[in-house]
């Protein structure tokens, strides 16, 4: 089985690492020490990496072999009880490169939390070590004003919480500030900064389902309850697009030992286009094969897209009908916020009903 880590509690430690991109430079900086703090006044002790401020790296926060060694270490330490990752980023494929997983295998499992970039461990984690992680917020996002989201994401880390549903809006970051005008930005002072705000929602969900019984994406009527159960796996399709047919895919093994998985994908710079070749390319290496449904957040660049026909929507549907399962699509997962967290590798149960989706964990 998935093996689940043990829950933390005010009293353990957190550990900080930076495997990709790090809090080095403003406003990120000041919104780790806001976090930070946030985190020690709810009772946790905060192990900063000494990864976390480093800027001596080509395109990621220093050099990958010793982003890798820190992250086993932290990985493998006793007196560290789960780890938040320090950020997103771009070229963590290099630092798991220096990640053994077959060898992680034998250690305690340990909550990993992040996103984005951070599929580069998540992902192995589950398909090679066998360790549920979730997918969530870097330690950033918990610079913001507590909300829902965040509450959702610490309740994982604490196992206090079964079932979550997704938020009425989201914040669209392709509405524009009318009021903002052609005025000059003004330097921001982020060390006096007040980070401890919520966001400005600005529209409400919609769900876009599908039902795919004729091998065909056919969308469901509002009314329609949807309802699958399996496995949760995925993340950001930008990385495992690169994962694909590396030492670090394991599907295959993974697939004949777990039958029923549901995909949760979502896109940061994928167009349309590129987008749609990913979905082909992980489906074409029998990624899918065990699929019992697809659950895809709001693509960032390609949200509301379109490049020659091809758009958000048929950049899933049209590659996926034919495997004859669900599509839930505009999911409150990813790079548009706000984003439910989610364990991967956990059984779990999704239901959906017009714009109402409720994924429940069952063991």
């Amino acid at each position: 089985m998935i093996r689940r880590p043990d829950y933390v509690k005010p009293g353990c430690t957190i550990g900080i690492t930076a495997p990709s991109f790090g809090p080095s430079s403003e406003p990120y900086r000041s919104m780790y020490f806001v976090a930070k703090k946030k985190l020690e006044e709810r009772g946790y002790k905060i192990a900063e990496g000494d990864t976390l401020f480093k800027n001596d790296g080509i395109g990621i926060n220093t050099d990958p072999k010793v982003a890798a060694k820190e992250l086993t270490e932290f990985y493998k330490r006793s007196d560290i009880d789960a780890i938040i990752s320090a950020g997103g980023g771009e070229l963590m494929n290099e630092t798991i490169a220096n990640v053994d997983f077959w060898a992680l295998k034998d250690s305690k499992p340990k909550w990993y939390l992040g996103y984005s970039d951070n599929t580069n461990f998540i992902f192995p984690m589950v398909t090679i070590a066998e360790v549920q992680g979730i997918y969530g917020p870097c330690i950033s996002g918990f610079a913001k004003k507590w909300e829902l989201p965040e509450e959702d994401a610490l309740s994982l880390l604490e196992g206090t919480k079964t079932e979550f549903s997704g938020y009425e809006k989201y914040l669209n970051p392709f509405i524009k500030d009318e009021e903002s005008g052609e005025k000059p930005e003004e330097p921001v002072d982020y060390t006096t900064y007040n980070f401890d705000v919520p966001y400005e929602y600005n529209s409400r969900k919609e769900l876009t389902s599908f039902l795919c019984d004729s091998k065909k994406a056919v969308k469901a009527d509002p009314e329609t309850e949807i309802g699958m159960q399996g496995i949760l796996l995925g993340g950001c399709a930008d990385v495992l697009a690169n994962l694909v047919g590396t030492r670090f895919d394991n599907m295959k093994e993974f697939n004949k030992k777990y039958k029923d998985i549901i995909w949760v994908l979502e896109a940061c710079d994928l167009t349309p286009m590129s987008y749609r070749r990913t979905i082909w390319n992980m489906r074409e290496a029998g990624w899918f094969e065990n699929a019992k449904g697809f659950v895809i957040g709001r693509p960032l660049a390609a949200f509301n897209q379109e490049m020659m026909g091809a758009d958000h929507y048929n950049a899933v549907t049209d590659v996926v009908a034919g495997l004859g399962v669900p599509i839930i699509m505009d999911a409150d997962i990813g790079h548009i916020d706000p984003m439910i967290p989610l364990v991967m590798g956990a059984d779990a149960a999704v239901k959906v009903k017009g714009n109402d989706i409720r994924i429940t964990y069952t063991k």
